[in-house]
């Protein structure tokens, strides 16, 4: 079977064949051979300059829209940040634009902003872009409409991605620019790295021509973070094919003073609807614009672009019409299917909107029978996808109609397969195919979905996969994107590099998925099937199914600190026997040991892609080793001389510690499962979701397993479930030296050593081998006091031996496998009961011995945040409402499945929930106003039987009740007391009509604290409206500000957080202008408690902090400053709390609090005794600044100085009035 690409003559002249003219053609070269997935022919146009890139489908992007772009307004999201990261970077160096100037970058302070900010740049007549995804791209809808509806050539960049709905997810999908089809802008899609840069440039040049808007979108993750070999043209290039007359009359028709003109009137129904008319002809005209540029880019390049591009045989019956990265995918299918002489075709949309029939129906074959029209988005209620229903509407009046189908796929960037696409084939071959079906799940409950089949191997020829199993912030993703750079800039081998992440901030799984090979790769699917496994973590081996994606003569490397003669007692006997059945090459290196003994600590990705490269053979290990010394420089040339010299070394210890497994026969009888069942006795929620998820078999979980779980609630506490194991240094305990302060387990950021107290007979019921204390404290003589270590949830982190006052005495880290770990030890003492003489929770010590309500989170090792939101729960946590905003705090608190929130011995916890970024503190508010609400509607009933009942014990017990109304600890006694006694009374009937009408609201009777929790990126910025405007409004709430001075979970952006200085994505030279002073502003209300906290430098005023906020009949804030992975810091994350105390002890951050009902302005600072460069240069983000931008270091240190010590007099002053 013949494949068949039709195209059309080109403008330029170019001989490329027509449908008649390729059929002829076709019938005289039987050898007729299917164009690249790039484009429909390959080829090279001598005369342009080029360039090729080893990049991104963002980065790809952000090359062509930064030529094309004079300013690009931004706000960080993910997926889409590093476009905008990119094209900071390359405008803080001074690149130029094809019009000569560096593009004019600022960050808004959201998406909704950076519109605005492009639509008046717009009006003022220049070229403007942004990039966003989902929803930041929902904040930008209104403005879009205004763009379109006053014709303005804006181009904005979307790494698509799913719209939070019952869950947020970072992943990709459709359903974000599905949103955006009415606005006016034209929608434009890749589906590849390569269509991402080429397209890119058909979007900036139709906006200009066509005075119509652009929204160029492609494949969150799957597109925006694939890598891939590709080229892009010189900028001049770009430059030629501008229709510089289209772009003078845009200019001409800006606003200027010097030639005045009004838009954006407000229009009534006489006229509105003419003008939306009048429209009509220049979006008729679009689609042949966009034609005609996509020729001139496939003239200069070679790869061959139609509005819809066909793919398949020229007498195709069954046709598959999909938009995106499944195209790839598609491609092969029907190379596949076609080589077994089969009739079928692919239809790559790239032009959505305006959606053009004409050229729909001349792409598709005369002969197509039946067309699946796949979209990568859900549309509830609705009778069928977008996609779908424009596929429909262009035949609908069509005497001879294809039978048209539906289908929806990859959700969330679920993998979409070849098996999946030969699925969707199959069913076109039935007599009634199946419609509106889905692939790639298991639809148990509407059956929707259709039956796949075995595996199918597609990629091209030649192709050499690999896989690697890696630990986030383990440094595995960022070696393997080093790689594939490597491999790509020194061969002429294709090659491919994707990255599959779990939701968690840290410590979750990594898998990197890389290909090379001698022909293009268009495989956007996972390697399922490796000819090398790494597996950078020897824990994985009993938890993950590994082995068994390798192919027969495959090589496996295993990191482990095991030597080749303790193989057999510790790797499972089935992957052994798998080994040796399929004649695997197996090797083992201890990276962990070797980075340690450089320095290191646990980054040990160097030392593993030392390794990769000396077994992968595809570049001499001489020429590797220099390629990856010469990265090392690149890439680690800011951090220092020290960091750079350590991974130098690494790269030379992976090259020499491999060693070489020699594989026994006799492994081929060995027995012994690598994965064992769930425990029976697990709650159904962890044994059914949770274990799978975690085992990453979630891909194989039924519809039928969420039933009841459809509006994304899940239960607390699932986080003690997961035992993850991961730790390679354990916190050890010495009775004899511990002073019993507990300042360990209040700086544990996982919540995993913790201090108890024991009675005798409790010490007595202990298991055996726990080690025991006399507890120190005027009413602790009859307890005996221990430290328990969750030793299967700690991360190594350091934090609590590098915070104890004997470190190294009383708490040490140790090897992981030197210590006893008895986990039997940790649950017998998280079952005892909290001690009522444990003291005062209102202290450090005090505090400590209350159950934590926030355990084994998924933060980062050392994360400065989770400590103080740790804290809060000990303190509030079974009375309290938390609003959580979308960032960081969310990534590592909600991440599905696991819930680090918990419930206490009496089932009470917190009550989290999140609805967006920006608006967290109205989100609070109404949780508020609902509250008060309801508590007010019960205490109307308790106040209706009180003015009723003769009976003196319900009436004491309401007397009780509100007599401690507000009060937040005593009302939940007298609340269970009223409730006690109204269950237990004998009431008459009209009594008891109204006591069952409280008891129905007993939850609602207590008083409950509310608390908002957060970043800077919302406070400062994003949600900083409306946290005024609820501050404004009096109401009794409070809020928990961890300030970590950047965009921690979208990658270390600038917010107004930052401080004059810094160095952080979007500010590559430096912060120009000082970090915004939250706190002054909000004391501004004369009702709002503020004060401003670090913990680690005086952890007593952080707790009065928080005691004092609560009480407040107000609002009240709490700004806490939280050092994060993102700051570069120096002595690691382990010294994050000494961090803090230096901050505080430079002047860097202030330490006070502010009562309104007083007026007291109590500053808890001392004067600075360190300088404030000492505390900066201890930092990577200040530090880098003199290495990379020196004469911007000396002006803005200089600033931060005067700065700080301005502040420090300011707040002095303050204080002595």
């Amino acid at each position: 079977m013949k494949i068949f690409y039709k195209t059309f003559t080109l403008l330029s002249g170019t001989v490329v064949y027509t449908e008649s003219k390729l059929h002829r053609k076709q019938a005289a070269d039987k050898r007729y051979i299917p164009p690249p997935s790039g484009g429909a022919c390959r080829g090279e146009n001598k005369a342009m300059k080029k360039l090729t890139k080893i990049c991104d489908g963002n980065e790809a992007a952000a090359y062509v829209a930064y030529a094309f772009s004079e300013v690009a307004a931004i706000y960080p999201i993910t997926p889409s940040s590093p476009m905008a990261e990119h094209a900071d970077e390359w405008s803080a160096k001074g690149k130029k634009n094809i019009f000569g100037q560096p593009v004019r970058l600022v960050e808004m302070q959201s998406e909704a902003g950076a519109c605005g900010a492009c639509h008046g740049a717009l009006e003022a007549g220049t070229l403007a872009t942004s990039f966003t995804a989902s929803q930041g791209l929902m904040l930008m809808i209104p403005t879009l409409h205004r763009i379109a509806g006053e014709r303005l050539p804006m181009v904005l960049h979307v790494a698509s991605r799913t719209v939070g709905t019952h869950a947020f997810s970072i992943f990709g999908d459709h359903s974000d620019v599905m949103n955006c089809r009415q606005t006016g802008f034209a929608l434009l899609s890749s589906g590849s790295v390569q269509q991402a840069a080429d397209l890119a440039a058909v979007a900036h040049l139709s906006a200009i021509r066509a005075h119509i808007p652009f929204l160029h979108f492609f494949d969150g993750f799957r597109t925006s973070h694939e890598i891939q070999k590709i080229d892009v043209m010189d900028y001049d290039e770009y430059a030629k094919l501008v229709d510089y007359d289209a772009l003078a009359a845009f200019r001409a028709n800006a606003l200027n003073p010097e030639d005045p003109r009004m838009r954006s009137l407000v229009d009534n129904p006489d006229i509105y609807f003419q003008l939306r008319e009048a429209n009509n002809t220049a979006y008729d005209e679009l689609p042949g614009i966009v034609e005609d540029y996509m020729a001139q880019i496939s003239r200069l390049t070679g790869r061959e672009y139609h509005l819809f591009n066909y793919y398949g045989a020229p007498d195709a019956e069954r046709v598959i019409v999909a938009m995106g990265s499944v195209s790839g995918c598609a491609q092969e299918v029907v190379d596949y299917l076609t080589a077994k002489g089969e009739k079928v075709g692919f239809l790559q949309v790239h032009l959505f909107r305006p959606f053009s029939r004409k050229h729909l129906l001349a792409a598709l074959p005369k002969t197509v029978r039946k067309i699946a029209v796949l979209d990568r988005v859900k549309e509830m209620g609705s009778i069928g996808e977008p996609l779908y229903e424009d596929v429909c509407a262009a035949f609908i009046n069509e005497k001879t109609r294809p039978e048209i189908y539906a289908g929806r796929y990859g959700l969330s960037s679920k993998d979409t397969t070849p098996a999946q696409l030969k699925a969707v084939f199959d069913n076109l071959l039935l007599d009634e195919p199946k419609n509106h079906f889905t692939i790639g799940i298991v639809d148990d409950v509407t059956h929707l979905s259709l039956p796949v089949g075995a595996p199918l191997l597609t990629e091209p020829e030649g192709t050499i996969s690999c896989k690697f199993w890696g630990l986030g912030s383990d440094g595995t993703v960022g070696a393997n994107k080093n790689s594939i750079k490597i491999i790509g800039d020194t061969t002429d081998m294709y090659c491919q590099a994707y990255f599959e992440y779990d939701t968690k901030k840290s410590f979750g799984i990594t898998k990197s998925h890389l290909r090379f090979g001698k022909k293009p790769i268009s495989s956007t699917y996972y390697v399922s099937n490796a000819d090398f496994i790494a597996c950078h973590n020897q824990t994985y081996l009993t938890k993950y199914d590994i082995i068994h994606e390798l192919k027969p003569h495959g090589s496996f490397l295993l990191n482990c600190e095991w030597v080749e003669s303790e193989l057999e007692q510790h790797v499972p006997g089935e992957i052994l026997k798998y080994i040796a059945d399929n004649d695997i090459h197996f090797y083992i290196i201890d990276a962990n040991r070797q980075s340690q003994a450089i320095g290191l600590g646990n980054r040990s990705n160097m030392v593993l892609q030392a390794a990769f490269f000396k077994l992968a053979n595809i570049i001499p290990v001489e020429d590797a080793v220099a390629h990856m010394k010469a990265a090392v420089k690149k890439t680690y040339g800011l951090k220092g001389e020290k960091i750079v010299n350590m991974n130098l070394q690494a790269v030379d210890a992976g090259i020499n510690a491999l060693v070489e497994v020699k594989v026994k026969p006799e492994w081929t009888n060995l027995t012994g499962k690598a994965l064992q069942p769930a425990d029976a006795n697990l709650p159904d929620v962890i044994r059914n979701i949770l274990v799978p998820i975690n085992a990453q078999k979630g891909d194989d979980l039924p519809v039928s397993a969420f039933r009841g779980m459809e509006d994304g609630t899940m239960p607390l506490g699932t986080s003690q479930y997961e035992k993850r194991g991961i730790a390679t240094h354990l916190p050890v305990w010495d009775a004899a030296e511990c002073l019993q302060c507990n300042m360990c387990s209040f700086v544990c950021p996982h919540a995993v050593i913790r201090p108890f107290l024991l009675s005798e007979d409790e010490v007595k019921a202990a298991p055996a081998g726990m080690t025991f204390a006399d507890a120190k404290g005027a009413n602790l003589k009859d307890y005996k006091y221990t430290m328990g270590v969750s030793t299967l949830d700690c991360t190594s982190c350091g934090s609590c031996v590098s915070s104890c006052p004997k470190s190294g005495k009383a708490l040490k880290m140790v090897p992981a496998h030197e210590v006893h770990q008895v986990p039997a030890q940790w649950t017998y003492l998280t079952r005892l009961p909290e001690k009522a003489e444990s003291g005062d929770k209102f202290t450090l010590k005090g505090s400590q011995f209350r159950q934590p309500l926030l355990e084994f989170n998924g933060a980062c090792a050392g994360c400065g945040e989770t400590p103080y939101a740790k804290l809060l729960t000990q303190l509030f946590g079974d009375k309290m409402y938390l609003a959580n905003a979308t960032g960081c705090t969310q990534a590592w608190g909600a991440a599905m499945p696991c819930v680090p929130y918990c419930k206490n011995a009496q089932g009470k916890g917190v009550a989290w929930s999140n609805s967006l970024f920006e608006n967290n503190a109205e989100f609070s508010y109404g949780m508020c106003l609902a509250v008060r609400q309801l508590r007010d509607a019960a205490t109307n009933y308790v106040r209706e039987l009180d003015a009723l009942t003769k009976d003196e014990t319900v009436k004491a017990a309401i007397a009780g009740y509100f007599a401690v109304y507000d009060d937040l600890d005593a009302s939940t006694p007298a609340t269970e007391k009223l409730v006690a006694a109204l269950e237990s009374a004998k009431l008459t009937a009209e009594e008891q009509t109204i006591a069952q009408e409280i008891l129905k609201r007993k939850k609602d009777l207590a008083k409950k604290t509310m608390w908002m929790y957060g970043g800077d990126g919302w406070a400062y910025d994003i949600g900083y409206g409306g946290l005024d405007h609820v501050f404004a409004m009096g109401e009794d709430v409070n809020v928990l500000l961890v300030d970590t001075e950047v965009y921690s979970n979208t990658g270390g952006q600038s917010s107004k957080a930052t401080p004059v200085g810094a160095v952080a994505q979007f500010q590559a030279s430096g912060k120009k202008t000082k970090k915004k002073d939250l706190g002054m502003l909000l004391m501004n209300y004369d009702n709002v408690y503020v004060a401003q906290c670090a913990m680690g430098a005086n952890p007593g005023q952080l707790i009065k902090a928080l005691k004092e906020a609560e009480a407040h009949k107000g609002p009240s804030i709490v700004i806490c400053y939280a050092p994060c992975i993102n700051h570069g810091i120096k002595r690691g994350m382990s010294g994050v709390q000494q961090e803090m105390k230096d901050a505080v002890a430079s002047g860097y951050w202030n330490l006070y609090r502010y009562s309104p009902e007083t007026k007291t302005f109590t500053l808890d600072s001392k004067e600075p005794t360190m300088p404030l460069y000492d505390f900066m240069k201890g930092e990577v983000r200040y530090a880098s600044l003199e290495l990379s931008f020196p004469d911007n270091a000396k002006v803005l240190f200089a600033e931060a100085e005067e700065a700080a010590q301005e502040k420090y007099e300011s707040y002095r002053r303050k204080a002595e009035k």
